[in-house]
């Protein structure tokens, strides 16, 4: 009977004595070979991670000038948040893709989950809390309460510096495009039209922004 293709006659005893020294050899050889590295410390710690040197850092926050010793890996949002308790700035997806730490640097809004602070030596910026004037709100966050542009709130502080951003660059001259500059803030509970109502209104009130 012809046998399917590929197959072999059983092997015989002897044959079968080799390959098992050499299959018990082979994993010898591998136990060895694919020994793992220890990256942990013997007692299962983490290494720890060298502290950097705190920098001198000088600029002006919400019109205050500050003088600040930093650790040059912080990111302006961690500086705000953490070291200055400025936390109406939010921290969000902390990859630059939700809006939610959206702040103002020289009159330009950026993304300050990917800046570091130590670039923004000697600039202007500008964080929510900093947008009213004393008691008084600013006139687009009386319109997004006014408009109901926000729910949770999370998104919110993001929301209105950018939104400032677009009406003072002209990008509000309608829904369309109010869509299209603010698609880079995301709002987790879909109030997207109230915000776009609440930019409109302040844009054709003719409010000072």
């Amino acid at each position: 009977m012809d046998e399917f293709p590929g197959s072999e006659a059983h092997p015989g005893p002897d044959h079968q004595e080799d390959r098992r020294l050499f299959l018990k050899q082979s994993l010898a050889l591998a136990g060895l070979t694919f020994t793992p590295f220890p990256f942990q410390q013997a007692d299962g710690a983490e290494p720890p991670l060298a502290d950097a040197d705190k920098i001198p850092l000088s600029l002006s926050i919400n019109g205050t000038k500050r003088r600040l010793a930093i650790d040059p890996r912080s990111t302006l949002l961690d500086l705000l948040r953490e070291q200055l308790g400025l936390t109406g700035t939010k921290k969000g997806c902390d990859f630059g893709q939700c809006g939610a730490c959206t702040v103002h640097v020289d009159g330009q809004r950026v993304l300050s989950c990917l800046s570091f602070a130590i670039m923004q030596q000697g600039k202007k910026i500008m964080t929510i809390e900093g947008l009213s004037n004393g008691t008084q709100l600013h006139p687009l966050q009386e319109s997004f309460i006014k408009h109901d542009g926000f729910q949770c709130g999370y998104c919110t502080p993001g929301q209105v510096m950018s939104a400032v951003s677009c009406i003072r660059e002209g990008h509000a001259n309608s829904e369309a495009e109010i869509q299209e500059y603010m698609s880079g803030n995301l709002c987790r509970c879909g109030a997207y039209p109230n915000i776009v109502k609440a930019i409109m209104d302040v844009k054709t009130g003719g409010q000072a922004v």
